[in-house]
C-alpha cells in the first residue's frame, strides 16, 4: 500500500497550568480505563488551504469542545506513521496509508469544566484526564508510540507549572 499518499494532519499537546498534558480515549476502542493504546492526543485532518496552526485550533474545538488555547510550541519538523497492514483500507476510508502530522505545545487558558467530549453528536472521543508527558509513550497504540516519545522529548520543557 506504499502507493497511497499520508493523511495531512495537525496533534496537539495541550499543557495545563501543573504541566499535565490532555489525553482523551478513543470512543470506538473497548479498552479498560487504565489499558494501553485507547487513549491519544487530540488530532485531525488540515483542510484543504488550511494554515496548520489554524487546523490545531480548529481540531480542538470539534474533537474537546473548546480551543481555549494559545499555542506556545511547535515540532520543527512533520512526523509520520504507517498504519499496520489490517486498518490499510479500512481507516481513513481507504485512502491513506497512515498520517503526516505537524504537532503544536500549547497551554489550556480555560477551566476543565470547557472541555466538553459531548458536544460532537459524534464524539471520538469518551473519556479525558490530564497525564504526565512522560507517560504518553505508555498511553499510545504500537503504531504511534514513537512519535509519542519524540513529542515527550521534544516539549519537556513545557511540563513545568506555570503560573
Amino acid at each position: 500500500m506504499s502507493e497511497l499518499p499520508y493523511r495531512p494532519c495537525v496533534g496537539a499537546v495541550l499543557f495545563n497550568r501543573a504541566g499535565e498534558v490532555l489525553v482523551a480515549r478513543r470512543a470506538d476502542l473497548p479498552n479498560a480505563e487504565g489499558s494501553a493504546g485507547g487513549w491519544q492526543l487530540p488530532q485531525g485532518g488540515i483542510d484543504a488551504d488550511e494554515n496548520p496552526a489554524a487546523a490545531v485550533l480548529r481540531e480542538l474545538s470539534e474533537e474537546i469542545g473548546t480551543n481555549r488555547a494559545e499555542i506556545i510550541g511547535e515540532h520543527p519538523e512533520w512526523l509520520f506513521y504507517d498504519l499496520p497492514a489490517h486498518l490499510i483500507g479500512r481507516a481513513f476510508r481507504g485512502r491513506y496509508r497512515g498520517q503526516r502530522q505537524r504537532w503544536f505545545a500549547l497551554r489550556f487558558l480555560g477551566e476543565d469544566a470547557d472541555i466538553r467530549l459531548d458536544l460532537d453528536p459524534h464524539p471520538e472521543f469518551d473519556a479525558w484526564r490530564w497525564a504526565p508527558l512522560a507517560e504518553l509513550p505508555t498511553l499510545a497504540v504500537d503504531f504511534k508510540r514513537p512519535i509519542y516519545e519524540v513529542l515527550s522529548d521534544s516539549f519537556a520543557r513545557f511540563a513545568s507549572p506555570s503560573a
